[in-house]
């Protein structure tokens, strides 16, 4: 039987650390991207007999490579075992504890327990304990095999304990009555995140799917068809709009419709409908996605701000059309947001899929040289949706990036440095005009955007990571330990 302990001191009470655990949402935010992913939460939150389902990957570089390819094509080509947990014990405000039903391990056991802090870790602390005894099946029952598990339990509790630290700041940052969201796009790499912050700072979320539903955490909507019954809305407080066809490949005729026309149509409904209802005397919120596309692909040297000019290429026209499309909403008197979102980090999706198999091979490198790429974190552009929903002060376009934009040259420095491999072999012209055309390589790959986020600097938004290292050592499982 192999032993994993691990004490983590929090500055805040004990019994909203647990409680925190006990909602919807705290094991999406505690699921690193480097190691799985939640395919099914809690059936009872913490009630014995509660059952979870997670997908476990292999660790190291084998894991980060397997998560960037599947994300990328079929899930079947993940190289990912499923786990499937259960509750066994609860004492409430102090203890709570799971059990591996079927997976990858012989056995898992794992005990979390919560006590108030000593005087030295500050007023009203928490110190939370996980004790974990687990057997290993035969194949890695050897030294290597115990030194690779132990590793890569490290570097999960250390993402869980960076995570559970800024998700309660997050919380306590909110207003503090709870609120209903209403989210479209709630499976998708950003929503998922939204709705775990939301849900584990005590709000409310109803999903809006395209299929008949009959709980309460899911209602449904059909953008292409115009049906959206506004009794759905009704008891919402926000919305967070986040639906639309994905971008990427080339940029055929056909692509260019189902990007506009998921944008718009299904932006434009959401708006009309919110309009309907705004008589009732309610104060809602519509925070939609749009993005940096918005200032065009080549917009110039100049730092570019909410007031700056729109482009003039597809991408950007579509960033003005889905804007303009929440117009209705904002002549009714709903506070909107247009979150302008820049290249988001994360190995579950998006650019950093791109790259990874490629710099784990060690064969990576930039995607150009001096050209601008405004990025942003997985978990910073969830708490900026999410907040922008609860907190009534935002309003607006709202540039949605990190405060440190780097060229292209530099990231492929910095990712490379991460994951500790080289980062010389420059991406060749011709690789992206194949994959996504001329028009989508000019757009896409080659677009130099200097952002800054100027209404969230005003704001004095929390940034959780201000510099590339951070932000891909966090998500990529590459921080070292102090």
């Amino acid at each position: 039987m192999e032993e994993f302990e691990r004490s983590t001191s929090l500055p805040f009470p004990r019994e909203d650390v647990f409680g925190w655990f006990a909602r919807r949402g705290a094991l999406v935010r505690l699921t690193p991207p480097f190691g799985g992913r939640v395919l099914r939460e809690p059936t009872a939150g913490l009630q014995p007999g509660s059952e979870a389902e997670v997908s476990v990957l292999p660790p190291g570089s084998l894991g980060l490579a397997g998560a960037a390819l599947s994300a990328m094509g079929p899930r079947w080509v993940r190289p990912e075992l499923r786990w499937r947990a259960r509750h066994v014990g609860l004492e409430p405000g102090r203890a709570f504890s799971d059990e591996m039903v079927s997976g990858p391990l012989k056995s898992w056991r794992h005990v979390h327990t919560f006590r108030d802090g000593e005087p030295d870790d500050g007023p009203r602390a928490t110190v939370m304990e996980d004790r974990v005894g687990y057997e290993l099946p035969t194949v890695l029952d050897i030294p290597a095999g115990r030194r690779a598990v132990a590793a890569e339990l490290e570097r999960i509790f250390d993402y869980r304990a960076r995570q559970l630290l800024a998700d309660l700041a997050f919380g306590a940052a909110l207003p503090a009555a709870p609120i209903t969201v209403a989210v479209t796009g709630a499976t998708g790499l950003i929503g998922a995140q939204v709705c775990a912050l939301l849900e584990g700072a005590g709000h409310k979320v109803v999903r809006l799917v395209r299929r008949p539903t009959r709980t309460d955490r899911e209602a449904f909507w059909d953008p292409e068809a115009g049906v959206l019954d506004p009794a759905v809305l009704e008891p919402c407080d926000a919305v967070v709009h986040l639906a639309g066809h994905a971008i990427g490949g080339r940029f055929t005729d056909a692509n260019r419709h189902r990007i506009m026309e998921s944008r718009v149509r299904g932006t434009g409904l959401i708006a009309r409908t919110l309009a309907t209802i705004a008589g009732d005397g309610v104060a809602r919120a519509m925070v939609s996605a749009s993005a940096i596309g918005y200032y065009g692909a080549r917009p110039g040297p100049e730092p570019l701000t909410e007031d700056s000019p729109a482009g003039d290429d597809f991408l950007a026209s579509v960033c003005v059309a889905w804007e303009r499309a929440c117009e209705p909403a904002r002549e009714a008197g709903v506070r909107v947001v247009n979150v302008r979102t820049g290249l988001v980090l994360t190995p579950a999706g998006g650019l950093l899929t791109r790259f990874l198999p490629l710099y784990l091979a060690g064969v990576g490198g930039p995607l150009g040289h001096d050209e601008q790429q405004s990025w942003i974190g997985i978990d910073d552009i969830a708490s900026i949706f999410a907040a922008a929903a609860v907190d009534g002060s935002h309003e607006g376009p709202v540039n949605a990036v990190a405060p440190n934009p780097v060229t292209a040259a530099e990231f492929a420095r910095t990712l490379g440095r991460v994951l500790g491999r080289p980062a010389r072999v420059r991406v060749p012209n011709i690789g992206p005009r194949l994959l996504l055309g001329a028009e989508g390589a000019r757009e896409l790959a080659g677009a130099d955007q200097f952002v800054v986020p100027g209404v969230l600097l005003r704001h004095g938004y929390p940034f959780r990571h201000r510099h590339l290292e951070g932000q891909l050592r966090h998500v990529l499982g590459r921080t070292p330990r102090p």
